[in-house]
Order: structure tokens, then sequence, then C-alpha cells
């Protein structure tokens, strides 16, 4: 067997992978080009490993790319690999037109415990993008997540759509996307529920970018540990919400909480405890980014439809038709 270098050079077809590469993006962009204008989308997703030989993910936001590398076995040693990321990300960067400075590029390991938004940088690289007209800010260089997940446009439509003079529940927010297009539909008021002060403080940015009033006191951002607050939230006859959006981790074991969340497991009880809060009529939107989640639909109580609405809720730009499932329940 041939003794490889142990540095660096580019591993065999690199060059080939990387024409297959340019040639699927500038077609895609080619196929996107009349988005912005016709749907003001300027952030969506261009590629998830279209080409087996290239398993990346490239998502645009504005005049930004952000590209992901899954985890996969490969031959290269790690110093080709290097040379083969780097020639990738020029690739995408000269097939769409963008600054290679502000091409930015994540590993993404298989998700164990708590690593959900993990943070590897302080760089701060942080940029407000547009959607549907609202505002978002987005950091681009610290987390494998940018602040905006954009698998969930048309659910953020759904619930603005909805959301005209109804109180608004939003449990596991993140930086409260949700809740910024609840408030710009009208919402009576918004809860929006999170352990995390990072991303607390991220909702408060977006809110304010939007010129959403916090003194008014009909917006409130509460710490917690969303089992904890809808388990020990008051019950009021009528209910204190009318519409709610429950979009939680697979697994989560938090250093701040004891409790270690799976999804499967723990579903049942999450969704009875938000049912108890909704008035009658009330709208839960739930949705789940685990394959292999099966809803437990004779255990949910109190719930007049439930009723899978996926093919609505992810958008025409994923390939990828399971990036999440989506279900919209009625409570009785």
């Amino acid at each position: 067997e041939p003794v490889r270098p142990a540095f660096g050079g580019l591993p065999d077809r690199a060059e080939e992978q990387a024409q297959l590469f340019h040639s699927r993006l500038t077609k895609l962009a080619r196929h996107l080009r009349k988005w912005p204008t016709q749907k003001s989308i300027t952030c969506m997703r261009l590629y998830e490993r279209d080409i087996p030989e290239v398993p990346l993910v490239v998502d645009r936001y504005e005049n930004c790319l952000h590209m992901a590398e899954y985890e996969r076995p490969n031959e290269h040693t790690e110093a080709q690999h290097y040379a083969w990321l780097e020639l990738m990300q020029k690739t995408a960067a000269d097939a769409l037109g963008i600054d290679p400075k502000l091409v930015f590029f994540k590993h993404r390991r298989r998700q164990r415990g708590d690593t959900q938004h993990e943070r590897f940088s302080e760089e701060n690289r942080t940029f407000v993008v547009q959607e549907a007209g609202l505002k978002f800010k987005i950091n681009l260089s610290d987390y494998v997540d940018t602040g905006l997940f954009l698998d969930h446009r048309q659910t953020r439509t759904m619930v603005r759509e909805r959301a005209q003079g109804k109180r608004f529940l939003n449990l596991f927010a993140y930086t409260g996307s949700f809740s910024v297009y609840a408030a710009a539909g009208g919402a009576a008021e918004t809860t929006t529920v999170d352990l995390s002060n990072t991303y607390l403080d991220w909702a408060k940015d977006n809110f304010a970018l939007n010129g959403i009033d916090f003194k008014s006191g009909n917006h409130r951002l509460q710490r917690s540990d969303v089992m904890a607050f809808v388990a020990d939230h008051p019950r009021v006859a009528g209910g204190q919400y009318d519409l709610a959006v429950v979009d939680p981790p697979t697994f989560s074991n938090s250093k701040t909480t004891e409790n270690v969340w799976d999804i499967q497991r723990d579903h049942v009880a999450l969704l009875n405890h938000v049912i108890e809060l909704m008035s009658p009529g009330g709208l839960i939107y739930f949705s789940t980014n685990f394959r292999r989640f099966k809803l437990d639909e004779p255990a949910l109580q109190n719930v007049k439809t439930i009723r899978e609405i996926s093919q609505q809720t992810v958008p025409e730009d994923f390939r990828n038709k399971r990036i999440h499932r989506c279900w919209y329940l009625v409570v009785k």
C-alpha cells in the first residue's frame, strides 16, 4: 500500500467534487433568485447533502453563507480534510458571489445530551437579517445554530396569522422569533419561556429590533425550566393562553436543572400540562426534529383535533422533508 503524505494536499477527487458542488449551487441559486422579490425571503437553505460525496449544509443569510459539515467517516488525514473543507468554502463563495470573509463554517457533531446550542467561539459576528418584514439578530460565528431556524419560517407565518388578540405562549423559545411574529400579528400578550439567559437576552434584542414595547407589560420573558413552568403554573378556569408553540429539543440535560429531558418519554406529560393552561378552542403548535418520534395521541387529554401539518410547515427550499415534524392541537 502506498504511503500517504502526512500533511496537506487535497484528497483524490476533491477537484471533481468541487466542480459538481459548484454547478449544483449555481443551479440552485438561479432557481431561488426570484424569491427575495416574490416572497421577501432573503434567508434560505440552498444545499443539504444533495451530492452524497459533499455532505455539507449551506444556508444563505442575505449576504452571508453559513456552512456546516455532518460528521462522517472518511479516509482523509486531518490536514487533507482541512484542505478539502477550505476548497468547498471557496467553491461555495465563488458559485454564489459571496465575499469569502462572509462565509462561516461549523462542524455539526451528533447531538449528545446538552450540546443543543453549544457555543464554540467568542467572535460575536452578529448580523441583522429580515424575514417577512421583521428583523432578527443572528450570530454566524459562535454557535452551531444561528439564532433563527429557517425550517420554521412557514410555522412562524401561521402563528402571526392567528395571533390577533390572542394570549400567546412560547415554550423552549430559544431566541424568541415565534414571539416576535405573534406580537407583530397583534397578540394581546406574549410569554416567552427558556432556561437560558443568553437566549432570553437575544429575544429581548429581537423585540427591540422590531419596535415592540416591553414596558407595556404585555410581553413577558420567563427564565425557567419548561417542565417546571407548566407544572407549577396556576390553573385558571377558561385558561390563560389561546395560542401556544411548543418546540422542544430531542434531549437535554442542562447544568441548571436536575431533570433530563427526553422528548419521546416526556412529550405526553408536557403537552397535557400545556393543554390545561389553554382556553377552550385554544391552538397549540407542537414540533420536533427527532426522526423516530411517535406522537402518543390517545394519551393526550381534552383535545378535539390533532393534525400533523408537516407538509405545510416544511418550506420548499428544504430538500429534507423530514427536517422537522409539526402538529396542531385544538383544545376542547
